[in-house]
């Protein structure tokens, strides 16, 4: 690498516009979006689709909802032709989809695009030749007016062979490829050229795709370039204006949606941007960004796992764990300040939801949108490690195994699995994180344990006896109280024995499932002299017994905390 004065590279080319305005504009419908996933994300692969995977991939798009879809170069390949054949003699084509099929402004490869569209119902010619700098001295060694006859003259020849493709309707799509390094009065100079000789009309426009092909400068000077070509077109209601770019620097997505900004009216890209070099346009980002805003997309995203299921399968691409709206993390919180204010958002639109509010707008910290719009789940969202908090760990309880802890629970057992994940140090499963609150809340028989139980009216009005048959160390026993509830009395049961050195600070319950399945569970509180407080969780299919269990194990746990005798 240079440092200092950097002489190997130049500065990205501005454009003139000073009075630009589409920073103020707001994008409030979805763009014509058009999948190129079928070409620019086949010749990307190392091991490109065989025509039984673009067949599955192309009828997977339909489902999704494109209405335009770039099947391939049929003239470059006899596979891209065989594939275009097939579709059409099986009648896969719906009606109202658009296939669009690429060409270089060459007279035979024209000629050979038009023997593959016979009898397709609807297609896009794509035409296109580079006009930016570079390629004109590099790879053609043209001046410009020898590139823009390229363009003229491909352009002619498509509009020659149109009147063959009976019972075809025929839409025209040129490219000034390179646009994004091309000097933007000379591209609207070709395209201008180009729609001088196909004539188009409002009531059927030309395509005119400007490709970030090299994505060569910041977003906002493709914005800059969209607005300043739009502005100086002398037929802008004669054409539709197509976004087609690329993520050399990152920010394709970024590109893409400042250039609808600047009065772009269709988007080119893929399926999680897969692409030559760093991709193409992410189309799953860009319309989800959209519907995150309230923007309907008009793409089915409903069953995201499912569509990135089959894009790995066929392309053999992985979506990375990262993928805006599609990694596998990206709906998971680590951290204990997010785990809990992800908690709090669930759980207050959850009460809202409750409370009747039929439209309650999504507002939960640190999620964008719902998991659950794109067929994620809930499970994803809080994983637990060592960096995780009280608010994650008390969620996993509560989401996967229904265990709704009291607060003052949370940060003890929180710290607990803490401290596990960091000893591991590992993620722990929501299944391992239940088994430790069973070890440690639950299943504690040392040094009392419940056997039976029994309880009835006292003597007195409002009162209750109980009876319970138990082990203590080890010992069987029969214990009886009596007091104003079954717990009461086994609190004055166990201070009969002289083994009380506690008050009961506090009880809660709730259920668990329905039906007949119905589990109830029961938290205690006890405090001791000192202060010190200690927990204990019962579960049983009687609310009764639940709370008994509860009291048990929390002064179980006071003897495992003081080291008293087990």
């Amino acid at each position: 690498m240079q440092h200092g004065q950097i002489s190997k590279y130049r500065p990205y080319r501005r454009v003139d516009l000073s009075d630009r305005t589409w920073p103020d504009k707001v994008v409030e419908s979805a763009p014509i979006w058009a999948s190129v996933d079928l070409r620019d994300g086949n010749q990307a692969l190392a091991i490109p689709m065989t025509v039984d995977q673009k067949v599955e991939l192309f009828e997977y798009l339909v489902k999704i909802g494109f209405k335009e879809i770039e099947v391939g170069f049929p003239s470059a390949s006899d596979t891209e032709f065989r594939f275009l054949r097939r579709l059409v003699e099986e009648k896969r084509i719906p009606d109202d989809v658009f296939v669009q099929v690429l060409v270089q402004a060459r007279e035979h490869l024209i000629r050979r695009t038009f023997e593959s569209l016979q009898g397709v119902p609807n297609a896009i010619v794509h035409l296109y030749n580079s006009t930016s700098p570079l390629q004109r001295e590099v790879t053609f060694n043209l001046d410009k007016e020898a590139v823009k006859q390229i363009a003229v003259s491909g352009t002619r020849l498509v509009k020659q062979l149109t009147p063959e493709l009976r019972g075809t309707r025929v839409r025209f799509e040129y490219s000034p490829e390179s646009f994004s390094d091309t000097e933007v009065d000379y591209a609207l100079e070709v395209c201008e050229a180009v729609m001088d000789v196909w004539q188009p009309t409002a009531e059927d426009p030309i395509i005119l795709n400007l490709p970030a092909t090299v994505e060569v400068a910041p977003p906002n000077v493709h914005a800059d370039q969209i607005e300043w070509f739009c502005r100086n077109m002398s037929q802008r209601d004669a054409a539709i204006i197509s976004l087609h770019t690329h993520n050399d620097r990152g920010t394709g997505v970024a590109a893409t949606e400042l250039g609808l900004m600047a009065g772009a009216d269709r988007v080119e890209g893929t399926l999680f941007g897969n692409g030559e070099r760093t991709g193409n346009l992410d189309i799953v980002t860009v319309a989800l960004n959209l519907y995150a805003q309230g923007v309907d997309p008009g793409l089915d995203f409903s069953d995201l796992p499912a569509i990135r299921a089959v894009y790995e399968r066929i392309t053999g691409m992985p979506v990375p764990a990262r993928q805006p709206y599609a990694g596998d993390l990206v709906f998971t919180a680590f951290s204990g300040s997010h785990q809990d204010a992800i908690k709090k958002g669930m759980d207050r639109r959850r009460k809202k939801l409750s409370e009747g509010n039929k439209d309650v707008p999504w507002e939960v910290p640190y999620l964008l949108i719902d998991p659950e719009d794109i067929g994620c789940t809930y499970e994803a969202i809080i994983r637990i490690n060592s960096q995780s908090g009280k608010g994650g760990v008390a969620y996993i309880l509560q989401k996967d195994f229904g265990l709704d802890l009291p607060k003052a629970m949370h940060p003890e057992f929180g710290t607990t699995i803490g401290q596990e994940a960091d000893k591991l140090g590992r993620e722990l499963s929501p299944q391992e994180i239940y088994e430790r609150f069973k070890a440690d809340y639950i299943d504690l028989k040392c040094p009392l344990e419940l056997r039976s139980v029994k309880h009835a009216e006292g003597d007195e009005e409002g009162t209750v006896r109980i009876r319970a048959e138990v082990n203590y160390l080890g010992q069987p026993m029969r214990l009886s109280g009596l007091g104003n509830g079954p717990i009461s009395a086994l609190v004055d049961a166990i201070e009969q024995q002289g083994w009380k050195n506690f008050r009961l600070v506090d009880y809660r319950q709730h259920s668990i499932g329905g039906g007949s399945r119905t589990q109830a569970a029961a938290y205690i509180q006890l405090e001791q002299e000192d202060g010190s407080n200690f927990f204990g969780c019962g579960l049983d299919a009687n609310i009764e017994t639940a709370g008994l269990r509860a009291l048990v194990s929390a002064f179980n746990r006071i003897h495992r905390e003081s080291g008293q005798p087990q």
